[in-house]
C-alpha cells in the first residue's frame, strides 16, 4: 500500500494529500464538537458556581439553543465537506473554468483575455456558492433562529438582503480581483510585493468606508442623541485619548436580537457604533405594544420588511453598563491590540503572496486539480492559498484564537483599572443571557474554538486579584 502511493506522480500524490487533510480537518472539528454537544445534553442543571448569575430557565434555555446549533452545526459542516470533496473529485474547478471560457469566447474575448475568464469563472463560482448555502441560512435564520426567539426578519426582508449582499460583494470583488490578476501579470520577479501593497491598500480604505458606506445600504445609523450617555462616552474617551469623532446607533434589531457593539477607523477619526439591541433604554424590544418610528403605517408603506416586535423580557444593559463595555473595546485600542492585530495579518499576507510567488510556477500543483494545458493566476492563487496553505492557516487560526484570549483579559484588566469592574462583571452576565450563551464549555472545545474566554474566566478575572 505504502509503495503504491510512493510510486503514484507527484500530482496525483498532492491532490490526494489535499483530501486527506480536509477530511482529518473535518474529523477534528466534529470530534470536538460531540465533546460539546455531549456537554449540551448532560449538562441539565445549573452548576452551583452559577447559580447566583443564572436563573434555571435561562440556562435551559440556553442550552437547548446550543444544542439546536451544534446538531446544525454537524449537518451543515457534513455537507459542506461532502460537497467540496464531490467538486475536486467531480472535477468541478477545471469544468467551471471551461464554461467560464466558452461563456467568454460568445463576447469575443479568446483565452488570452484570462483576466476577464477570471471574472466569469469568480462569479459563477459565488453564485453556486449562494445557491448552495441559501437552503441552509434560510433554516438557520427561520428554524433555529426563530424558534430561540432571535430572528427579526421576515422571508422577504431576507431575500432582498441576501440579493444586496450578493451584488455589493460582485461590485468589491470583481474590480478589486482583476487589478490583483493585472499587478501579478506584469510585476516581474517582485510582484508579489506590488500584490502585497496593494491588498493592504485595499483592506485599508474598506475598512475606513465599511460603516459610512457599506454597512448603512444594509442597516439604519443615526448619531447617539444627546443626553447622559453620550456625555459619559465622550467624556471616558477623553481621559484615555481616544480621538473620537462620532457615535452611531445601528438598528440592529431589525433583522435579530443580538447585540454588539465596536469601533472603526484610523488615526484621529474615530467612531463608536452602538447596536440598538444593546442599549437598554433604546432597544425596540423592550417597548412593548409601543409605536417605533418608522413603524406603524410607514412600514405598510414599505412592504412589512420587518417583523412585529415581539412582547420581549427587557433587554440590553443600562447606561453604566454600555460605558463599562465600550471600557473594553478602547482598552483594546489603548493596549494596541488592534494595530498588532494589524500587523500580524499583513505579516501573515505578505508571507502567503511570497510562498505563491515561489510556488505558482509548479505545474504539478495545477495538475493536481486538472489543469494540464493552461496555469490560470486566479486558479493559482485558488489551489495555493485554498489548498496547499490549508495546515498552515490551520495552525495560525488557532495561534490567533490564543493570542485572542490573551487580549481579551488584557481589555477586561484595562475596564478593570477604569474603575468600572462591577458594571463590566454585570453587563457580560446580562449580554451572556440575551444572547443565550452557555457558560459550561468543554475545555478541548473551548481552547480550539473559543476567541473569547469563557463567561466564568471572565468573571473570576474580574473579581480576582489585579495582575499586570
Amino acid at each position: 500500500m505504502l509503495q503504491e502511493i510512493l510510486a503514484l506522480p507527484v500530482e496525483d500524490k498532492i491532490f490526494y494529500a489535499v483530501l486527506v487533510f480536509s477530511w482529518t480537518v473535518y474529523v477534528w472539528e466534529a470530534y470536538l464538537a460531540y465533546r460539546q454537544r455531549k456537554i449540551y445534553k448532560t449538562t441539565m442543571h445549573v452548576p452551583t458556581e452559577l447559580g447566583k448569575i443564572m436563573d434555571s430557565e435561562t440556562f435551559e434555555k440556553s442550552r437547548l439553543y446550543q444544542l439546536d446549533k451544534s446538531n446544525f452545526g454537524f449537518w451543515s459542516g457534513l455537507y459542506s465537506e461532502a460537497e467540496g470533496t464531490l467538486i475536486l473529485l467531480l472535477g468541478g474547478i477545471p469544468f467551471l473554468w471551461k464554461m467560464s471560457g466558452i461563456l467568454t469566447a460568445r463576447f469575443g474575448f479568446g483565452p488570452e483575455y484570462e483576466i476577464s475568464q477570471s471574472l466569469v469563472f469568480l462569479m459563477l463560482a459565488t453564485l453556486f456558492s449562494a445557491f448552495t448555502g441559501l437552503p441552509w441560512s434560510l433554516y438557520n435564520t427561520f428554524v433555529i433562529e426563530e424558534k430561540h426567539g432571535f430572528n427579526q426578519q421576515t422571508l422577504g426582508f431576507f431575500l432582498k438582503d441576501a440579493l444586496k449582499k450578493f451584488a455589493v460583494t460582485q461590485c468589491i470583488l470583481l474590480p478589486v480581483t482583476s487589478l490583483l490578476l493585472y499587478i501579478i501579470k506584469i510585476g516581474g520577479d517582485y510582484f508579489f510585493i506590488y500584490a502585497w501593497l496593494f491588498t493592504l491598500i485595499v483592506s485599508l480604505i474598506l475598512v475606513t468606508i465599511y460603516a459610512d458606506y457599506i454597512a448603512p445600504l444594509f442597516d439604519k445609523f443615526t448619531p447617539l442623541p444627546d443626553g447622559e450617555l453620550k456625555s459619559a462616552i465622550e467624556s471616558m474617551a477623553k481621559s484615555i485619548y481616544f480621538p473620537l469623532t462620532k457615535i452611531y446607533v445601528v438598528e440592529g434589531s431589525k433583522r435579530s436580537s443580538h447585540s454588539n457593539a465596536y469601533f472603526y477607523g484610523f488615526f484621529k477619526n474615530k467612531r463608536i457604533v452602538l447596536f440598538d439591541t444593546l442599549l437598554e433604554d433604546y432597544s425596540p424590544l423592550n417597548k412593548d405594544g409601543e409605536k417605533e418610528p418608522g413603524t406603524g403605517e410607514e412600514n405598510e408603506a414599505a412592504g412589512n420588511e420587518s417583523k412585529p416586535k415581539p412582547k420581549n423580557k427587557k433587554q440590553g444593559c443600562s447606561n453604566p453598563e454600555v460605558l463599562a463595555v465600550l471600557g473594553h473595546e478602547l482598552g483594546h485600542w489603548k493596549l494596541g491590540h488592534t494595530v498588532k492585530n494589524i500587523v500580524i495579518s499583513q505579516m501573515n499576507s505578505f508571507l502567503c503572496f511570497f510562498l505563491f510567488a515561489v510556488l505558482i510556477g509548479r505545474k504539478e500543483l495545477f495538475m493536481a486539480f486538472g489543469f494540464h494545458d493552461s496555469q490560470p493566476t486566479l486558479i493559482g492563487l485558488m489551489i495555493i492559498f485554498q489548498f496547499i496553505f490549508s495546515p498552515y492557516n490551520e495552525l495560525l487560526s488557532f495561534c490567533l484564537t490564543v493570542l485572542s484570549r490573551r487580549f481579551e483579559f488584557q481589555a477586561d484588566a484595562f475596564a478593570r483599572g477604569m474603575g468600572r469592574s462591577s458594571e463590566l462583571y454585570s453587563a457580560l452576565i446580562k449580554l451572556n443571557k440575551d444572547n443565550l450563551g452557555f457558560p459550561v464549555a468543554d475545555w478541548l472545545f473551548s481552547m480550539w474554538h473559543y476567541s473569547h474566554p469563557p463567561l466564568l474566566e471572565r468573571l473570576r478575572a474580574l473579581t480576582g486579584p489585579k495582575q499586570d
